[in-house]
């Protein structure tokens, strides 16, 4: 089993109505559903579009928390799915779902593995 960031950027979503957006929250939580019925769900989750931002920046050599994101940028994340599933194939089908419900489009990517600590 593998673990893949199913996302969209805010940017993405377009411009629609109030009534547009209230019919399509039920369609992605029952995607969402579909996905923990599967037993591939880990997480997911929209982001505020207005809520507060905070960047944590150490390049320097001494960590500097600032307001706002990290660099000027017209993309944003909006919100994330995680699964756990065997294939990609399987991801896609996920996010192909979730496009579907949300009516804009959705990038996949797979997690990269951690460094197993060494053995002492």
């Amino acid at each position: 089993m593998a673990e893949y960031l199913i996302y969209f950027n805010q940017q993405w979503v377009g411009d629609h109505t109030e009534e547009w957006f209230r019919g399509r929250g039920p369609l992605a939580a029952a995607v969402v559903d579909e996905i923990k019925a599967a037993g591939a769900y880990v997480f997911a989750g929209g982001l505020e579009e207005d809520g507060p931002v905070s960047s944590a920046d150490a390049t320097s050599g001494t960590l500097r928390f600032t307001d706002g994101p990290y660099v000027e940028t017209k993309e944003w994340l909006g919100g994330l799915t995680v699964v756990d599933v065997a294939d990609e194939e399987t991801a896609r089908m996920w996010a192909g779902k979730l496009a579907e419900a949300c009516g804009w489009p959705q990038e996949v990517r797979r997690f990269g593995h951690l460094p197993q600590p060494a053995d002492e």
